[in-house]
């Protein structure tokens, strides 16, 4: 017993470990945007990214520990039994799925919201484990782009796919589609501000663009026959790809047009700051600065693209490629200087 003891507590601590990682959504620019300025107005984005973060919230405090490590432990059968019963009593989680069920059998709540609970919450526990051996291939399943930089593209998209700012972009995407397809009407307001929130929700991605992405990679970097700028350059292009896919049914230009504006400013905090990121995760933001310099750009080029003439997407393009420009000296610099 005093074994188990000892193993419980270390997973445990692997997975606090791993659920502080999650306070990443608080240096995010959705967050501070909705926090500060929609307040209760967007209840609905809160309600999204809560469901989002309900996934990783529930997960398997067994994940934490690799399976070659696990195996390794001298656990009898029976131990083991008992490992994969209690370790789910670490996750709090656990406790509120089973307090839910008593508050249903005493009608204090509805049966279908216990369901919708449970079923969220067994979803985050179980589809991981079931899905681990055939994750790589789904991810893989990313179209082809006829250009030179095409895996380094695709590559970038399938880490974009692992986080969780995408997800709620894409949840907020799938609910503004449905509302056009019910609405008898929808005015142009709403659809340039779904548009604007997409990029807004996206944008501190743009601020981390190496942030998955550890030395090894940066190794093999090196041995590519590519300059830095075209590895900055197919980090943007994945990225604009899933904004102009996601904003598609509302007001893609606008979206292509502030896509581009945050990534001008946000792509210098990606080369000068190296921040880490964790998968499945809200991606951290830079400098306060800089995010709010960012959305400012976004929004100032989301609207005139709208209100003024579509020819500011051309401005924008041009103000992405200067801030491409721009990085790739800087980088240059850093590695003429001495030491």
């Amino acid at each position: 017993m005093a074994r188990l003891q000892t193993l419980l507590r270390t997973i445990s601590i692997a997975f606090w470990r791993e659920q502080k990682s999650l306070a990443s959504i608080a240096s995010n620019n959705s967050f501070l945007v909705i926090a500060l300025l929609l307040r209760k107005a967007g209840s609905f984005l809160y309600l999204l990214a809560g469901l989002v973060l309900l996934f990783p919230l529930s997960a398997d405090p067994m994940r934490t520990i690799p399976r070659e490590r696990l195996a390794l432990w001298p656990l009898s059968r029976r131990q083991h039994v008992w490992l994969r019963l209690l370790s789910p009593m670490l996750n709090p989680l656990t406790w509120l799925v089973l307090g839910a069920a008593v508050w249903a059998l005493k009608g204090r709540i509805t049966p279908g919201l216990f369901a919708a609970l449970a079923a969220a919450f067994l979803a985050g526990f179980l589809l991981p484990g079931m899905t681990s051996g055939s994750r790589g291939s789904t991810l893989r399943r990313v179209p082809q782009f006829p250009t030179r930089l095409n895996q380094l593209i695709r590559k970038n998209i399938r880490e974009i796919l692992q986080t969780l700012d995408f997800y709620c972009a894409l949840g907020l995407s799938v609910a503004g589609a449905l509302y056009r397809l019910l609405a008898l009407e929808v005015p142009g307001e709403a659809l340039l501000g779904l548009t604007i929130l997409i990029v807004l929700i996206l944008s501190s991605l743009a601020q981390c663009l190496f942030g998955l992405e550890g030395e090894t990679h940066f190794t093999r970097y090196h041995l590519l026959p590519v300059a830095f700028w075209e590895l900055l350059l197919a980090k943007g292009l994945a990225w604009l790809v899933l904004v102009v896919m996601l904003t598609l049914p509302f007001a893609p230009l606008s979206g292509l047009a502030g896509g581009l504006a945050a990534l001008a400013v946000g792509q210098y905090a990606s080369v000068t700051e190296g921040r880490p990121q964790a998968r499945w995760r809200f991606s951290t933001g830079g400098a306060i600065g800089n995010g709010v310099l960012q959305i400012f750009a976004m929004c100032g080029a989301a609207v005139a693209t709208a209100r003024i003439t579509p020819a500011v997407l051309l401005l924008a393009a041009a103000l992405y490629a200067a801030s491409l420009g721009y990085c790739r000296n800087s980088v240059q610099t850093r590695e003429s200087e001495p030491g």
